[in-house]
């Protein structure tokens, strides 16, 4: 009936999270939907180390949502550019092997995984530091 009470401190950082959500850049938030897939796909690690089952396919799942709902579906299809389809069928091959880890308890597989997120974050990392989309995040709108 009732949700469990959560800490103050849990609740701060969640008004902290909605705050940087709300005043993120574009840019800033595709490397959030980063980090949150690569903590998922770290905690998956730990758990599948530890054999807690459970907790690990929530990880892996979570992954996966980060994955195919944020990160791909921010792709921009429609600009007529071949990297949106590369980077979907990335997307997808990413999944397909946090799948395949969670079947097989394939460690291999999640570094395989986190490998590839570290370095299209790495990409965004560039990017959002040229000029350009600096300007462009500090425009009015």
């Amino acid at each position: 009936m009732f949700g469990s009470p959560r800490s103050p401190t849990a609740n701060y950082r969640n008004v902290e999270l909605e705050t940087e959500l709300v005043n993120a850049s574009p840019h800033k938030l595709i490397l959030m939907l980063l980090d949150g897939a690569l903590l998922a796909v770290s905690r998956a690690g730990s758990y599948m180390a530890e054999n807690r089952t459970a907790e690990k396919g929530k990880s892996i799942s979570n992954a996966i949502d980060i994955i195919a709902n944020g990160l791909k579906s921010s792709l921009n299809y429609e600009a007529g550019d071949e990297l949106a389809e590369r980077l979907g069928a990335l997307y997808d091959y990413m999944c397909t092997r946090l799948l395949y880890a969670n079947l097989r308890n394939d460690r291999a597989a999640l570094d395989e995984v986190a490998n590839l997120l570290r370095e299209i974050k790495s990409g965004w990392e560039e990017i959002a530091n040229d000029p350009a989309v600096l300007s462009a995040n500090n425009q009015p709108g």
